[in-house]
This record gives C-alpha cells, structure tokens and sequence, in this order.
C-alpha cells in the first residue's frame, strides 16, 4: 500500500510540474493561433494553425514585413494576424495598388493589389500600420477607426504554421 501511495504522490508531482510548465509556456514564450480568415492569403491560408513567438520583440524592435499577432484596435479584444507595412514616424500612402512610405515605393510583400487608394496617414510614434497580404480582401489599417496598432498591442511575431503544412512564415 505504501508503495502505491508513493507512486501516486510521485506522479502527482511529474503532471503538476508539467502542467505549471505548460501554462507559462503558453502565457510568456508561444501562443498557437487559428487562421479564421483569408486576409493572409497566399502567405497563410484559412484554418492553417500557426506558432507566434511572445518573446521575439523582447530585444528589438518589429520591422517593417513581419507577420504578427495582434489585438485590433477598434475592440481591443479580437486577435488579428497581419503584416507591419508602416513603422513609428513614417507617412504612408497607397496610390494605385502601390505602397509609398515617405513618397518613396517600397517594395511590396505580395502581389496582391489593392483598388482603394488610403492615406497619407503619419504613422504615431509606437504604432505600426498593417496590411493583409490579400490586399483586396482585408480588413486591415487602411479600414479602422484607429488606423495604428501600439507596441504594446502586438501579442508577437508569427514564426511557422504547423498545419495543415510544416512551414517558416516569411
């Protein structure tokens, strides 16, 4: 009887540690996400399951293409997945299917187009404009209320999708 209660206790001991791990990993380093809508596609197709990396903006600052997570601005609730286009203190414009940052083209991300011309807009100092790779269907920056995103919003930079397919995200 000793011997069971034993293994019990030690068994016990090996799910709660496991468990406790499980929960800060998930809370401070990863978090997984569900694609819900086609906004990303060809990059990210809908329902593919992807891993964003919490901690990636921990010793710089985001760049200009990186693919993350975020809470949309208008709500402050919903994620979204999206693509940094403009950074801090930049003036963006898009004029013919084209991107402009400070007047100049910057080479796009997708060649997707999109038909509305936006902007210019100044993007505020910590925030960030963002822009699905499907730029006909997405609502993104150029739609919102609240055109920017805060540093302090981004949840973290998506690194791979795991399903339906093994890939980096670029």
């Amino acid at each position: 009887m000793r011997k069971v209660v034993k293994g019990v206790y030690e068994w016990s001991k090996l799910i709660l540690f496991a468990m406790i791990a499980a929960f800060l990993l998930k809370n401070n380093v990863v978090a997984g996400a569900l694609v819900p809508t086609g906004s990303m596609e060809q990059t990210v197709m809908t329902g593919s399951r992807i891993i964003i990396n919490r901690l990636a903006y921990v010793y710089h600052e985001p760049q200009r293409g990186d693919i993350v997570s975020f809470y949309y601005p208008d709500d402050g609730e919903t994620l979204y997945l999206k693509r940094i286009i403009g950074l801090p203190g930049e003036v963006i414009e898009g004029i013919d299917g084209k991107v402009y940052i400070d007047g100049k083209l910057i080479s796009d991300f997708t060649q997707n187009k999109f038909y509305v011309d936006f902007g210019p807009y100044e993007i505020p100092e910590g925030c960030y404009f963002m822009m699905g790779d499907n730029r006909s269907n997405s609502w993104d920056s150029r739609y919102w209320t609240n055109k920017f995103v805060g540093i302090g919003d981004i949840i973290g930079k998506a690194e791979f999708e795991y399903y339906p397919e093994i890939k980096v995200l670029k």
